[in-house]
Protein backbone atom coordinates (compact mmCIF):
# COMPACT_ATOMS: atom_id res chain seq x y z
CA UNK A 1 0.00 0.00 0.00
CA UNK A 2 1.71 3.38 -0.57
CA UNK A 3 2.79 5.45 1.97
CA UNK A 4 -0.67 8.04 2.27
CA UNK A 5 0.36 11.61 1.93
CA UNK A 6 -3.30 14.03 2.47
CA UNK A 7 -3.88 17.88 3.05
CA UNK A 8 -5.63 17.88 6.50
CA UNK A 9 -7.79 20.82 6.21
CA UNK A 10 -9.36 19.06 3.14
CA UNK A 11 -10.01 15.40 4.80
CA UNK A 12 -13.62 14.64 5.42
CA UNK A 13 -14.72 15.26 9.53
CA UNK A 14 -15.23 11.32 9.06
CA UNK A 15 -11.18 10.83 8.88
CA UNK A 16 -10.61 13.05 11.22
CA UNK A 17 -12.59 11.74 13.69
CA UNK A 18 -10.99 8.25 12.96
CA UNK A 19 -7.05 9.64 13.78
CA UNK A 20 -8.60 11.61 16.63
CA UNK A 21 -10.39 8.82 18.34
CA UNK A 22 -7.94 6.37 17.29
CA UNK A 23 -7.46 3.10 19.02
CA UNK A 24 -10.72 4.67 21.46
CA UNK A 25 -12.75 3.07 19.12
CA UNK A 26 -10.87 -0.57 19.36
CA UNK A 27 -11.00 -0.69 22.68
CA UNK A 28 -14.70 -0.18 22.80
CA UNK A 29 -14.75 -3.17 20.54
CA UNK A 30 -13.34 -4.98 22.44
CA UNK A 31 -15.44 -4.39 25.89
CA UNK A 32 -17.84 -7.01 24.96
CA UNK A 33 -15.28 -10.11 24.70
CA UNK A 34 -13.49 -9.48 27.54
CA UNK A 35 -16.00 -8.78 30.03
CA UNK A 36 -17.54 -12.25 30.16
CA UNK A 37 -14.40 -13.14 31.19
CA UNK A 38 -13.43 -10.92 33.74
CA UNK A 39 -17.03 -11.68 35.09
CA UNK A 40 -16.13 -15.75 35.00
CA UNK A 41 -12.68 -15.18 36.55
CA UNK A 42 -13.80 -13.15 39.21
CA UNK A 43 -17.15 -15.63 40.20
CA UNK A 44 -15.49 -19.11 39.18
CA UNK A 45 -11.53 -17.64 40.34
CA UNK A 46 -8.27 -20.33 39.88
CA UNK A 47 -10.97 -23.12 38.14
CA UNK A 48 -11.70 -20.35 35.40
CA UNK A 49 -8.30 -18.57 35.23
CA UNK A 50 -6.50 -21.46 34.55
CA UNK A 51 -9.08 -22.52 31.44
CA UNK A 52 -8.63 -19.34 29.95
CA UNK A 53 -4.35 -19.40 30.14
CA UNK A 54 -4.80 -23.07 28.34
CA UNK A 55 -7.15 -21.21 25.58
CA UNK A 56 -5.12 -18.26 24.79
CA UNK A 57 -1.89 -19.94 25.83
CA UNK A 58 0.38 -22.65 23.87
CA UNK A 59 1.92 -24.23 26.90
CA UNK A 60 -0.82 -26.12 28.93
CA UNK A 61 -0.75 -25.42 32.43
CA UNK A 62 -1.99 -27.85 35.19
CA UNK A 63 -2.99 -25.85 38.46
CA UNK A 64 -3.01 -22.43 39.57
CA UNK A 65 0.10 -22.51 41.74
CA UNK A 66 2.27 -23.19 38.27
CA UNK A 67 1.40 -19.70 37.40
CA UNK A 68 3.85 -18.12 40.09
CA UNK A 69 7.61 -18.36 38.99
CA UNK A 70 9.44 -20.73 41.15
CA UNK A 71 13.18 -19.44 42.41
CA UNK A 72 14.41 -22.10 40.23
CA UNK A 73 12.54 -21.14 36.95
CA UNK A 74 14.07 -17.18 37.67
CA UNK A 75 17.69 -18.50 38.26
CA UNK A 76 17.05 -20.84 35.17
CA UNK A 77 15.45 -17.77 33.36
CA UNK A 78 18.27 -15.11 34.04
CA UNK A 79 21.17 -17.92 33.33
CA UNK A 80 19.99 -17.67 29.43
CA UNK A 81 20.07 -14.00 29.30
CA UNK A 82 23.53 -12.86 27.71
CA UNK A 83 26.14 -10.87 29.51
CA UNK A 84 26.24 -7.77 26.73
CA UNK A 85 22.45 -7.46 27.31
CA UNK A 86 22.12 -7.36 31.08
CA UNK A 87 25.60 -4.77 31.08
CA UNK A 88 22.99 -2.17 28.80
CA UNK A 89 20.02 -3.02 30.61
CA UNK A 90 21.54 -1.95 34.07
CA UNK A 91 22.86 1.34 31.85
CA UNK A 92 19.35 2.37 31.51
CA UNK A 93 18.13 1.52 34.60
CA UNK A 94 20.69 4.07 36.03
CA UNK A 95 19.68 6.93 34.11
CA UNK A 96 16.10 6.08 34.73
CA UNK A 97 16.62 5.88 38.30
CA UNK A 98 18.28 9.04 37.87
CA UNK A 99 15.50 10.80 36.37
CA UNK A 100 13.01 9.57 39.04
CA UNK A 101 15.57 10.19 41.93
CA UNK A 102 15.79 14.00 40.64
CA UNK A 103 11.66 14.60 40.90
CA UNK A 104 11.18 12.62 44.33
CA UNK A 105 8.43 12.68 46.23
CA UNK A 106 8.54 14.30 49.52
CA UNK A 107 6.67 12.06 52.08
CA UNK A 108 5.76 12.55 55.42
CA UNK A 109 3.43 15.43 56.81
CA UNK A 110 3.11 18.95 56.01
CA UNK A 111 1.31 21.58 57.89
CA UNK A 112 0.85 25.77 57.47
CA UNK A 113 -0.99 27.77 59.04
CA UNK A 114 -3.44 29.13 56.66
CA UNK A 115 -5.26 31.72 58.81
CA UNK A 116 -5.17 32.58 62.44
CA UNK A 117 -5.37 28.75 64.39
CA UNK A 118 -6.46 26.88 61.30
CA UNK A 119 -3.96 23.91 60.23
CA UNK A 120 -3.82 22.69 56.89
CA UNK A 121 -1.32 20.09 54.92
CA UNK A 122 -0.99 16.55 53.92
CA UNK A 123 0.19 13.85 54.72
CA UNK A 124 2.64 11.53 51.50
CA UNK A 125 2.53 7.62 51.82
CA UNK A 126 3.14 4.74 49.24
CA UNK A 127 0.48 2.69 48.15
CA UNK A 128 0.80 -0.81 49.69
CA UNK A 129 0.68 -3.03 46.67
CA UNK A 130 0.46 -2.62 42.69
CA UNK A 131 0.82 -4.96 39.74
CA UNK A 132 2.94 -4.15 36.88
CA UNK A 133 1.55 -5.63 34.02
CA UNK A 134 4.26 -6.10 30.98
CA UNK A 135 3.10 -6.61 27.53
CA UNK A 136 4.51 -9.56 25.48
CA UNK A 137 2.26 -10.62 22.56
CA UNK A 138 4.38 -8.11 19.58
CA UNK A 139 8.02 -8.28 21.68
CA UNK A 140 9.87 -7.94 24.40
CA UNK A 141 9.80 -5.15 26.92
CA UNK A 142 12.18 -5.49 29.66
CA UNK A 143 12.28 -1.46 29.52
CA UNK A 144 8.89 -1.47 30.98
CA UNK A 145 9.95 -3.50 33.51
CA UNK A 146 12.06 -0.89 35.20
CA UNK A 147 10.22 1.90 33.49
CA UNK A 148 7.16 0.75 35.97
CA UNK A 149 9.44 -0.52 38.96
CA UNK A 150 11.98 2.32 39.94
CA UNK A 151 9.19 4.53 41.12
CA UNK A 152 7.08 1.99 42.81
CA UNK A 153 10.20 1.20 44.55
CA UNK A 154 11.24 4.78 45.12
CA UNK A 155 8.18 5.18 46.52
CA UNK A 156 8.32 2.42 49.07
CA UNK A 157 5.43 0.43 47.90
CA UNK A 158 5.29 -2.54 50.02
CA UNK A 159 4.22 -5.89 47.39
CA UNK A 160 5.27 -5.36 43.93
CA UNK A 161 3.97 -7.91 41.41
CA UNK A 162 4.71 -8.73 37.76
CA UNK A 163 2.66 -10.34 35.39
CA UNK A 164 4.18 -10.96 31.74
CA UNK A 165 2.20 -13.10 28.82
CA UNK A 166 4.26 -16.25 28.57
CA UNK A 167 5.83 -17.57 25.53
CA UNK A 168 5.08 -20.88 23.58
CA UNK A 169 6.96 -22.67 25.85
CA UNK A 170 5.25 -20.89 28.99
CA UNK A 171 8.18 -19.11 29.94
CA UNK A 172 8.31 -15.23 30.67
CA UNK A 173 10.88 -13.48 28.82
CA UNK A 174 14.33 -13.53 30.51
CA UNK A 175 15.30 -10.03 30.08
CA UNK A 176 12.07 -8.74 32.06
CA UNK A 177 12.49 -11.87 34.49
CA UNK A 178 16.78 -10.71 35.33
CA UNK A 179 15.68 -6.86 35.46
CA UNK A 180 12.66 -7.97 38.11
CA UNK A 181 14.89 -9.85 40.17
CA UNK A 182 17.49 -7.34 39.95
CA UNK A 183 15.30 -5.05 41.59
CA UNK A 184 13.72 -7.29 43.94
CA UNK A 185 10.63 -8.35 42.84
CA UNK A 186 10.10 -12.07 43.38
CA UNK A 187 6.46 -12.32 42.98
CA UNK A 188 6.43 -12.94 39.28
CA UNK A 189 3.37 -14.68 36.86
CA UNK A 190 3.11 -15.90 34.02
CA UNK A 191 -0.32 -14.54 32.43
CA UNK A 192 -1.49 -11.64 30.70
CA UNK A 193 -5.09 -10.89 28.72
CA UNK A 194 -8.05 -9.74 30.36
CA UNK A 195 -8.26 -12.96 32.73
CA UNK A 196 -5.04 -11.90 34.22
CA UNK A 197 -6.69 -8.02 34.81
CA UNK A 198 -9.51 -10.02 36.52
CA UNK A 199 -7.07 -11.95 39.12
CA UNK A 200 -5.23 -9.23 39.68
CA UNK A 201 -8.25 -7.37 40.39
CA UNK A 202 -10.47 -9.67 42.05
CA UNK A 203 -7.76 -11.97 43.62
CA UNK A 204 -8.28 -15.96 43.48
CA UNK A 205 -7.42 -18.38 46.20
CA UNK A 206 -3.49 -18.54 44.79
CA UNK A 207 -3.18 -14.90 44.34
CA UNK A 208 -4.06 -11.95 46.64
CA UNK A 209 -5.28 -8.86 44.83
CA UNK A 210 -3.36 -5.66 44.12
CA UNK A 211 -4.10 -1.50 45.11
CA UNK A 212 -3.47 -0.74 41.34
CA UNK A 213 -2.67 -2.33 38.36
CA UNK A 214 -0.41 -0.40 35.80
CA UNK A 215 1.34 -0.67 32.16
CA UNK A 216 1.01 -0.54 28.72
CA UNK A 217 -1.01 -2.84 26.72
CA UNK A 218 -3.04 -4.03 23.79
CA UNK A 219 -6.51 -2.49 22.79
CA UNK A 220 -7.95 -6.11 24.08
CA UNK A 221 -6.10 -5.56 28.10
CA UNK A 222 -6.22 -1.97 27.90
CA UNK A 223 -10.58 -2.60 27.48
CA UNK A 224 -9.84 -5.18 30.60
CA UNK A 225 -8.42 -2.40 32.65
CA UNK A 226 -11.44 0.01 31.55
CA UNK A 227 -13.77 -2.60 32.99
CA UNK A 228 -11.83 -3.18 36.22
CA UNK A 229 -11.13 0.43 37.07
CA UNK A 230 -14.88 0.99 38.79
CA UNK A 231 -13.36 -1.39 41.29
CA UNK A 232 -9.52 -1.44 41.40
CA UNK A 233 -7.08 1.84 39.83
CA UNK A 234 -5.70 1.32 36.72
CA UNK A 235 -3.29 3.84 36.24
CA UNK A 236 -2.15 5.92 33.28
CA UNK A 237 -4.50 4.84 30.32
CA UNK A 238 -1.03 3.65 28.14
CA UNK A 239 -2.76 1.53 25.30
CA UNK A 240 -1.83 1.30 21.40
CA UNK A 241 1.79 2.89 20.50
CA UNK A 242 1.15 6.22 19.00
CA UNK A 243 3.70 8.60 17.76
CA UNK A 244 3.72 12.34 15.82
CA UNK A 245 6.47 14.19 13.66
CA UNK A 246 6.39 17.65 13.75
CA UNK A 247 8.37 18.71 11.07
CA UNK A 248 9.49 22.27 9.35
CA UNK A 249 11.65 21.34 6.65
CA UNK A 250 14.88 21.64 8.04
CA UNK A 251 16.12 18.73 8.86
CA UNK A 252 16.76 15.15 7.05
CA UNK A 253 14.06 13.53 5.61
CA UNK A 254 15.75 10.52 6.08
CA UNK A 255 15.75 10.63 9.36
CA UNK A 256 12.11 11.62 9.50
CA UNK A 257 11.03 9.17 7.58
CA UNK A 258 12.89 5.93 9.72
CA UNK A 259 11.49 7.28 13.08
CA UNK A 260 8.25 7.21 11.72
CA UNK A 261 8.71 3.73 11.70
CA UNK A 262 9.90 3.45 15.44
CA UNK A 263 6.71 3.65 17.37
CA UNK A 264 5.01 2.11 14.03
CA UNK A 265 6.71 -1.21 14.65
CA UNK A 266 4.98 -1.83 18.04
CA UNK A 267 1.97 -3.70 16.27
CA UNK A 268 -0.78 -3.13 13.71
CA UNK A 269 -2.74 -0.69 15.85
CA UNK A 270 -0.13 2.12 16.48
CA UNK A 271 -0.32 5.44 15.09
CA UNK A 272 2.17 6.95 12.98
CA UNK A 273 1.64 10.49 11.62
CA UNK A 274 4.00 13.45 10.41
CA UNK A 275 2.70 16.88 10.19
CA UNK A 276 4.25 19.59 8.13
CA UNK A 277 3.78 22.61 5.90
CA UNK A 278 6.49 22.08 3.69
CA UNK A 279 4.91 20.34 0.56
CA UNK A 280 8.16 19.30 -0.98
CA UNK A 281 10.03 18.19 2.36
CA UNK A 282 6.99 15.29 2.70
CA UNK A 283 7.29 14.12 -0.81
CA UNK A 284 10.95 13.75 0.09
CA UNK A 285 9.50 11.40 3.23
CA UNK A 286 7.20 9.49 1.40
CA UNK A 287 10.12 8.25 -1.27
CA UNK A 288 12.23 7.57 1.56
CA UNK A 289 9.63 5.66 3.41
CA UNK A 290 9.26 3.17 0.15
CA UNK A 291 13.11 3.04 0.23
CA UNK A 292 13.46 1.86 3.85
CA UNK A 293 10.57 -0.28 3.86
CA UNK A 294 11.91 -2.18 0.62
CA UNK A 295 15.23 -2.69 2.73
CA UNK A 296 13.65 -3.75 6.08
CA UNK A 297 12.97 -7.19 7.67
CA UNK A 298 9.46 -8.53 5.64
CA UNK A 299 7.70 -9.04 9.58
CA UNK A 300 8.57 -5.37 10.48
CA UNK A 301 7.88 -3.88 6.82
CA UNK A 302 4.80 -5.37 6.84
CA UNK A 303 3.57 -4.03 10.38
CA UNK A 304 4.60 -0.62 9.25
CA UNK A 305 2.34 -0.89 5.72
CA UNK A 306 -0.76 -1.79 8.32
CA UNK A 307 -0.21 0.89 10.39
CA UNK A 308 -0.43 3.48 7.34
CA UNK A 309 -3.25 1.59 6.53
CA UNK A 310 -4.86 2.25 9.65
CA UNK A 311 -3.73 5.33 11.95
CA UNK A 312 -0.36 6.32 9.56
CA UNK A 313 0.02 8.80 7.52
CA UNK A 314 1.74 11.98 6.53
CA UNK A 315 -0.33 15.36 6.69
CA UNK A 316 0.60 18.70 5.08
CA UNK A 317 -0.99 21.91 6.63
CA UNK A 318 -1.31 25.39 5.47
CA UNK A 319 1.22 26.98 7.81
CA UNK A 320 3.10 26.15 11.19
CA UNK A 321 0.55 27.43 12.97
CA UNK A 322 -2.28 24.55 11.84
CA UNK A 323 0.54 22.51 12.49
CA UNK A 324 1.25 23.30 16.28
CA UNK A 325 -2.90 22.99 16.59
CA UNK A 326 -3.01 19.69 14.19
CA UNK A 327 -0.88 18.19 17.35
CA UNK A 328 -2.54 20.06 20.32
CA UNK A 329 -5.89 18.12 18.90
CA UNK A 330 -4.41 14.73 18.28
CA UNK A 331 -2.80 15.19 22.07
CA UNK A 332 -0.18 11.99 21.03
CA UNK A 333 1.63 9.84 23.24
CA UNK A 334 5.17 10.49 21.62
CA UNK A 335 5.77 13.84 20.14
CA UNK A 336 9.09 14.63 17.83
CA UNK A 337 10.09 17.49 16.83
CA UNK A 338 12.03 17.70 13.66
CA UNK A 339 13.36 21.06 13.58
CA UNK A 340 16.39 23.70 13.90
CA UNK A 341 14.53 25.46 16.46
CA UNK A 342 12.68 22.87 18.27
CA UNK A 343 12.00 24.65 21.22
CA UNK A 344 10.14 27.25 19.72
CA UNK A 345 7.60 24.97 18.96
CA UNK A 346 7.79 22.87 22.38
CA UNK A 347 6.89 26.24 23.71
CA UNK A 348 3.65 26.00 21.66
CA UNK A 349 2.29 22.60 22.50
CA UNK A 350 0.24 21.69 25.70
CA UNK A 351 -0.95 18.16 24.76
CA UNK A 352 1.64 15.47 24.09
CA UNK A 353 2.74 12.77 26.60
CA UNK A 354 6.73 13.72 26.19
CA UNK A 355 8.14 15.48 23.69
CA UNK A 356 11.87 14.97 22.15
CA UNK A 357 13.51 17.87 20.82
CA UNK A 358 15.17 17.71 17.89
CA UNK A 359 16.75 15.37 14.89
CA UNK A 360 19.48 13.58 17.44
CA UNK A 361 16.77 12.51 19.70
CA UNK A 362 14.87 9.65 18.07
CA UNK A 363 12.03 8.17 19.87
CA UNK A 364 14.19 4.67 20.80
CA UNK A 365 16.39 6.86 23.23
CA UNK A 366 13.59 7.55 25.22
CA UNK A 367 11.79 4.29 24.78
CA UNK A 368 14.75 2.71 26.17
CA UNK A 369 17.61 4.81 28.40
CA UNK A 370 17.24 8.95 28.11
CA UNK A 371 15.90 8.45 31.81
CA UNK A 372 12.33 9.98 31.20
CA UNK A 373 9.13 7.40 31.54
CA UNK A 374 8.17 5.85 28.74
CA UNK A 375 5.02 4.31 30.12
CA UNK A 376 2.74 7.49 28.68
CA UNK A 377 -1.16 8.09 28.46
CA UNK A 378 -2.67 7.30 24.92
CA UNK A 379 -5.84 8.27 22.66
CA UNK A 380 -5.52 11.37 23.84
CA UNK A 381 -5.92 11.48 27.53
CA UNK A 382 -2.30 13.44 27.58
CA UNK A 383 -4.64 15.96 27.98
CA UNK A 384 -5.29 15.53 31.31
CA UNK A 385 -2.81 12.51 31.83
CA UNK A 386 0.73 12.22 32.50
CA UNK A 387 3.47 9.75 31.91
CA UNK A 388 4.26 7.46 34.81
CA UNK A 389 6.07 8.92 37.95
CA UNK A 390 6.59 8.65 41.53
CA UNK A 391 2.71 10.31 41.70
CA UNK A 392 1.04 6.93 41.01
CA UNK A 393 2.71 5.47 43.47
CA UNK A 394 2.06 7.46 46.36
CA UNK A 395 -1.44 8.98 47.84
CA UNK A 396 -2.12 12.17 49.52
CA UNK A 397 -4.39 12.37 52.94
CA UNK A 398 -5.17 16.03 54.22
CA UNK A 399 -4.41 17.06 57.61
CA UNK A 400 -6.18 19.62 59.48
CA UNK A 401 -6.20 21.02 62.75
CA UNK A 402 -7.77 23.92 64.55
CA UNK A 403 -7.02 25.57 67.53
CA UNK A 404 -9.91 26.75 70.31
CA UNK A 405 -9.60 30.44 68.71
CA UNK A 406 -8.84 29.17 64.86
CA UNK A 407 -12.24 26.98 65.20
CA UNK A 408 -14.45 30.15 67.05
CA UNK A 409 -12.79 32.58 64.62
CA UNK A 410 -13.50 30.33 60.95
CA UNK A 411 -16.67 28.96 62.74
CA UNK A 412 -18.93 32.45 62.27
CA UNK A 413 -18.74 32.29 58.28
CA UNK A 414 -18.71 28.42 58.02
CA UNK A 415 -21.84 28.22 59.84
CA UNK A 416 -22.93 31.07 57.26
CA UNK A 417 -22.20 29.20 54.46
CA UNK A 418 -23.79 25.99 56.13
CA UNK A 419 -27.27 27.33 56.39
CA UNK A 420 -26.75 29.06 53.06
CA UNK A 421 -26.34 25.62 51.62
CA UNK A 422 -29.56 23.93 53.97
CA UNK A 423 -27.00 21.85 55.79
CA UNK A 424 -28.17 21.88 59.62
CA UNK A 425 -25.59 19.73 61.23
CA UNK A 426 -23.20 21.53 59.43
CA UNK A 427 -24.07 24.53 61.25
CA UNK A 428 -25.22 23.32 64.14
CA UNK A 429 -21.94 21.37 65.13
CA UNK A 430 -20.12 24.68 65.14
CA UNK A 431 -22.88 26.43 66.93
CA UNK A 432 -22.84 24.25 69.89
CA UNK A 433 -19.09 24.89 70.51
CA UNK A 434 -19.60 28.28 70.14
CA UNK A 435 -22.01 28.34 72.70
CA UNK A 436 -20.18 25.76 75.36
CA UNK A 437 -17.24 28.27 75.19
CA UNK A 438 -19.26 31.20 75.69
CA UNK A 439 -20.72 30.43 78.66
CA UNK A 440 -17.35 29.26 79.78
CA UNK A 441 -16.01 32.84 78.77
CA UNK A 442 -18.70 34.27 81.38
CA UNK A 443 -16.88 34.56 84.47
CA UNK A 444 -14.36 37.06 82.95
CA UNK A 445 -17.40 39.54 82.36
CA UNK A 446 -18.11 39.80 86.07
CA UNK A 447 -18.45 42.64 87.70
CA UNK A 448 -15.93 44.42 90.24
CA UNK A 449 -17.18 43.74 93.33
CA UNK A 450 -17.66 40.22 92.02
CA UNK A 451 -14.89 39.58 90.18
CA UNK A 452 -11.07 37.96 92.26
CA UNK A 453 -8.58 40.59 92.54
CA UNK A 454 -6.54 41.11 90.59
CA UNK A 455 -3.20 39.29 90.46
CA UNK A 456 0.07 41.25 89.31
CA UNK A 457 2.43 39.60 87.66
CA UNK A 458 5.22 38.61 89.37
CA UNK A 459 8.14 40.67 88.22
CA UNK A 460 10.94 38.33 86.89
CA UNK A 461 14.47 39.27 88.88
CA UNK A 462 16.60 41.82 86.77
CA UNK A 463 19.77 40.22 85.58
CA UNK A 464 22.33 41.75 87.00
CA UNK A 465 24.74 43.70 85.11
CA UNK A 466 27.60 41.99 83.58
CA UNK A 467 31.22 42.85 84.77
CA UNK A 468 33.90 42.95 82.86
CA UNK A 469 36.77 40.92 83.14
CA UNK A 470 39.71 41.43 84.92
CA UNK A 471 42.71 42.22 83.05
CA UNK A 472 44.62 39.48 83.25
CA UNK A 473 47.72 39.85 86.56
CA UNK A 474 50.56 38.85 83.72
CA UNK A 475 49.53 42.09 81.00
CA UNK A 476 50.06 44.25 84.09
CA UNK A 477 53.45 42.60 84.47
CA UNK A 478 54.39 43.41 81.29
CA UNK A 479 53.49 47.03 81.21
CA UNK A 480 55.53 47.37 84.79
CA UNK A 481 58.10 45.71 83.06
CA UNK A 482 58.19 47.80 80.26
CA UNK A 483 58.05 51.48 82.06
CA UNK A 484 61.24 49.87 84.32
CA UNK A 485 62.53 49.18 80.96
CA UNK A 486 62.18 52.42 79.75
CA UNK A 487 63.37 54.34 82.84
CA UNK A 488 66.94 52.19 82.80
CA UNK A 489 67.13 53.62 79.16
CA UNK A 490 66.71 56.80 80.28
CA UNK A 491 69.26 56.53 83.01
CA UNK A 492 71.79 54.93 80.42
Amino acid sequence: MPIPLRTWSTLPQKEKDKIIRRSKQDIRDYSEEVIPIIEDVKKRGNKALIEYCNTFGTKKISSASKLRLTKEEIQKSIQKLDTTIKTELYRAYINTRSFHEHYKVNKGSVMHEVSQGIFAGKKTIAIDSVALYIPHGKGSFPSMVYMLAVPALLAKVRRIVMVSPPNQNGEVDPACVHIANELGIKEIYRMGGAHAIAALAYGTNTIEPVEKIIGPGSAFVTAAKQYVNKDIDVGVPAGPSESMILADGTTNPTNVAYDLCIEAEHGTDSMALVVTHKTEFAKKIVIKLEEILQDAPSASADIIRAVFSHYGAIYLTKNEEESISLVNTIAPEHLMIHSRIPTYYADKISNAGEILLGENTPFSLANYAAGSNAVIPTGGMCRTFSAVSLHDFTKEISLVKATKHGSLSLGASVMTLAQYEGFYFHKKALEQRQNRITEQNKGKHRTKLDQEPERKPERKPERKLERKPERKPEKKLQKKQHKKNRENRDVS
